[in-house]
């Protein structure tokens, strides 16, 4: 019999966008045991997903044997290593079982940052190259988007949220301004005019994210033409409030694929990343628009950075509120 381990410690994009391939693996193998290994932070994201035998959390103070002796014990005759770093390379060694990971394509996004040269080849999304892992196990994506799945309280908690606040029979957006490092922020001042935007189009507008850093910061400068739960509710909150929105309008951050996960539509901002790095909204185009700019400093890092280093932000910069708003405009029509 078939158990399959696969790990992915974190973060919120990078869990969902495994999602595909857990899905593959299940309907190839509908017989296999599936186990997901996380962090307990993310474990909302897969908990309820349907593919899976079961979800296995690193405790916030455990060691990596006590958590490779609590693998060992499921008895796994494939682990997929989906993360690449020192813990899962432990992991490798400690538990016995046929592994193999997927190339995350360094050295061509390095190239890339300092050269502008793209090297990458054809064209391969972050969620299908985690199937470069699977290959043993004969899968192959089958095109759809990540998948979030969530809890009946979720759900419930949303709809008594939405009525509270007077959104349960108004079409609303949300946005999500916050981003771990400022080069991936669209600037607040496009945000609030942005919101405006929306409120003329009929739209209720909701500000997600998490509880430190930008996140709240940020969506607590927008109120009160928002209505701010940054840091407010769990993840599992946060996706029912995205399947309830008309669309999301975010940066290149998790909530972006949370949106996608729930079949929300998107209108992504990109500025020091691109589309080679392999984390554009993965879903149909008719779903998901991405607007950036065509500069020639683009790409300027692989994760954003706290300055520009040109010292212009451009990338974000001429990203105009009126452009956002018009995508907005089609694809609530």
């Amino acid at each position: 019999m078939l158990r399959i381990l696969c790990v992915r410690f974190s973060s919120i994009g990078d869990v969902l966008l495994t999602t595909p391939l857990v899905r593959a693996l299940h309907r190839r193998h509908p017989d296999a045991e599936l186990y997901f290994v996380t962090k307990p932070a993310m474990a909302p994201l897969v908990v309820e997903n349907p593919h899976l035998t079961g979800v296995v959390e690193l405790g916030p103070k455990e060691r990596i044997p006590d958590l490779a002796r609590r693998l060992r014990a499921l008895r796994p005759t494939h682990g997929l290593d989906l993360h690449g770093s020192l813990r899962s390379a432990a992991l490798r060694w400690l538990v016995p079982c046929a592994w193999s990971r997927y190339s995350k394509r360094k050295f061509a996004r390095t190239t890339l940052i300092a050269t502008k040269i793209n090297i990458y080849g054809r064209h391969v999304p972050v969620p299908e190259r985690y199937f470069e892992a699977a290959r043993a196990l004969h899968v192959a994506p089958d095109g759809g988007p990540p998948e979030f799945f969530l809890a009946p309280a979720a759900r419930a908690h949303m709809t008594h949220w939405l009525a509270a606040v007077g959104l349960d029979l108004k079409p609303f957006a949300v946005i999500a301004p916050g981003a771990a490092h400022a080069t991936k922020r669209w600037p607040i001042e496009h945000w609030r005019a942005l919101t405006d935007r929306l409120r003329q189009l009929g739209l209720g507008v909701v500000a997600v994210g998490g509880p430190t850093g930008s996140d709240r910061e940020l969506a607590a400068a927008l109120e009160p033409s928002v209505i701010n739960v940054a840091g407010e509710f769990t993840l599992q909150e946060t996706g029912a409030c995205l399947e309830r929105a008309t669309v999301l309008i975010s940066g290149d951050t998790g909530v972006m694929h949370m949106a996608t996960g729930v079949r929300t539509r998107v209108v992504a901002l990109f500025g020091p990343t691109v589309e080679p790095f392999g984390f554009f909204p993965y879903t149909t185009p008719a779903r998901a628009t991405v607007l950036e700019r065509d500069l020639s400093c683009r790409p300027c890092s692989a994760m954003g950075s706290e300055r520009c280093p040109l010292g212009h932000h451009r990338c974000l910069e001429d990203v105009l509120p009126d452009q956002v708003a018009a995508v907005v405009q089609r694809l609530v029509a």
